[in-house]
């Protein structure tokens, strides 16, 4: 019985392999190739080119070019990544009947309208990546933000407009800020006024009290 099976498994295991490879050699595939550029027309090297996020990659050679083998039918995404430089995404649609002329969309960016582009691929980087916040420079705008420089200037300006507002004043008003101004630069002069004012008013005059018989 089991030489039976043997017999007989062998020649049907031959079969099905031989009708894999078949099938594997009917699917039409194709090769997508490209090139990568800055806009001065210089190629960019050793850049990773990804497939469908990641099913297929590979690094682009000296002169900027790139491709990917044996792709099959279907619609496919192409990714690049680049530390300094930012490029399009691409989707290509691959129709059995016409694998030599895929269909090719560029999206600029996340969102930006489709452009249609020919194949082979010529991606030019759309942008630069900035990492570092540039330094400002010396502006006078910057120093009216400051608080302490404002408080200065409030300062000063007061100095000059004061005399000119006591000008204005009466004499008898002119005479009492100058007294207030006076215990404002020294608080215990200040500080006695208000205690002594405070006694004054505390004060208790002595009641006379008649003599007893």
């Amino acid at each position: 019985m089991n030489g039976y099976i043997r017999a007989v498994g062998r020649p049907l295991l031959l079969v099905l392999t031989l009708l894999v490879c078949c099938a594997a050699a009917a699917t039409p595939t194709a090769t997508i190739k490209g090139t990568l550029l800055l806009p001065d027309d210089t190629p960019v090297n050793m850049t990773r080119v990804s497939l469908n996020a990641g099913e297929q990659q590979t690094y682009s050679r000296l002169d900027g070019t790139f491709a990917f083998y044996n792709v099959p039918p279907g619609v496919h995404v192409v990714d690049v990544t680049n530390h300094q430089y930012m490029f399009s995404q691409v989707k290509i649609q691959l129709v059995e009947d016409s694998m030599d002329a895929p269909k090719c969309i560029q999206y600029a960016y996340p969102g930006a309208n489709k452009q249609p582009i020919d194949h082979p691929l010529v991606l030019t980087a759309t942008a630069t990546y900035e990492y570092f916040e540039t330094r400002p420079g010396f502006s006078i705008l910057s120093l009216l933000k400051n608080p302490m420089l404002l408080m200065m200037v409030f300062s000063v300006g007061m100095m000059f407009l004061m005399p000119k507002m006591m000008e204005n004043l009466d004499p008898e008003e002119r005479e009492q800020m100058r007294k207030q101004m006076e215990m404002q630069k020294d608080p215990t002069k200040m500080l006695s006024s208000m205690f002594g004012m405070g006694e004054q008013e505390k004060t208790i005059k002595p009641v006379k009290r008649g003599k007893r018989d």
